[in-house]
């Protein structure tokens, strides 16, 4: 099933058993989308969440929706780099199966390619992509799976593949020896800074660059409201905005996860006073108003990969828990960062 390439695996035919996915957010619907087939292997996806309540704005890489090797030039991504990485039979297998998605599914990605788009909005686009096909092999299962709960439920010849992101179920589990000590775990984490994330809807349009960032924050001496630059989309009549605002470890546990701009400002008004000069001088310059209230998230600003991604260096190690059970890490399960989480 298993092919080593250096310090990588790949799938190298499919399953014989079912698949099963724990995550349903962007990566496990997608993944779950691109398996489904009439004929294809048995799928289960593993829903932790009753709805989809993330609305922070993201954009798919066009890279990632290339039909050849020369349309790569056009993302940061080239074609040079391409061809230097990869085998020239690796890069066609891959460009060979992306034409053969499914021309709804290969629509919507190209769109998410055009521009920001709600978070939720691509989870609930393909969530009834999924839910579009009657005789669908995906079957969708909700509630909490642990890891010993995933091994446990793994039959000869399934799959398991980890798509739950920053706070994976299973990526420590993909060690050697499970039980050594914390510099034996397989993530490997770097804590930065603390953050809050707010977003809000503006009723104007609003253009934000490097310049913005500064001026805009002449008076604030502490803290400081910055914009995220290329998260900031406006779809025709709303601008949809992000921005953080760092902040100390003491201040981030006196904080509950999520609170709105009321809260912030009676419990902080020295915090929020930075936020609401930075929106003022966007009200002045634009004479627009913020629509509804702001969104605040407080978040830990890690940087984190798993060093290793699949089971295979724990196949030939009796005992060990995924001796025998292939797992893959997909997504922010594998590497990324919680910091545009929430």
């Amino acid at each position: 099933m298993y092919q080593g390439i250096g310090h990588q695996a790949r799938l190298t035919s499919q399953p014989r058993g079912r698949i099963h996915i724990i995550g349903a957010g962007p990566v496990g619907l997608l993944f779950a989308a691109l398996l489904q087939a009439p004929d294809g292997p048995p799928v289960r996806l593993y829903e932790r969440r009753t709805e989809y309540t993330r609305t922070r704005m993201v954009r798919l890489a066009t890279y990632l929706v290339a039909e050849t090797i020369e349309d790569y030039h056009s993302d940061n991504v080239d074609e040079e780099g391409v061809v230097a990485i990869f085998e020239r039979e690796e890069v066609e297998a891959a460009l060979a199966y992306r034409q053969s998605i499914s021309p709804a599914l290969i629509g919507l990605l190209q769109q998410w390619t055009l521009g920001f788009c709600p978070l939720n909005a691509i989870e609930q686009a393909l969530s009834s992509f999924l839910e579009s096909h009657q005789d669908s092999n995906v079957e969708r299962a909700g509630g909490i799976v642990t890891a010993e709960a995933a091994m446990e439920m793994l039959e000869p010849g399934d799959l398991l593949v980890d798509c739950s992101g920053s706070h994976s179920v299973m990526r420590d589990y993909l060690v050697a020896n499970p039980n050594g000590d914390v510099d034996s775990r397989n993530t490997q984490r770097f804590r930065l800074e603390y953050a809050l994330v707010v977003t809000f809807l503006y009723g104007q349009q609003y253009e934000c660059n490097e310049y913005c960032k500064y001026y805009k924050n002449v008076e604030n001496s502490r803290f400081k409201f910055i914009p995220a630059v290329h998260r900031t989309y406006y779809d025709g009549a709303i601008s949809h905005v992000t921005g953080i605002i760092t902040i100390s470890e003491e201040i981030y546990q006196q904080m509950p996860s999520r609170f709105d701009g009321e809260w912030l400002r009676s419990n902080f008004p020295d915090l929020a006073r930075s936020m609401d000069r930075f929106i003022d001088k966007v009200k002045e310059e634009t004479n627009g108003e913020i629509l509804g209230d702001l969104s605040i998230v407080r978040i830990p600003l890690d940087l984190y990969r798993a060093r290793n991604w699949t089971s295979l260096q724990c196949h030939s190690m009796v005992g060990h828990p995924l001796a025998r059970k292939p797992a893959l890490l997909l997504g922010d399960s594998a590497v990324g960062s919680p910091y545009f989480q929430s």
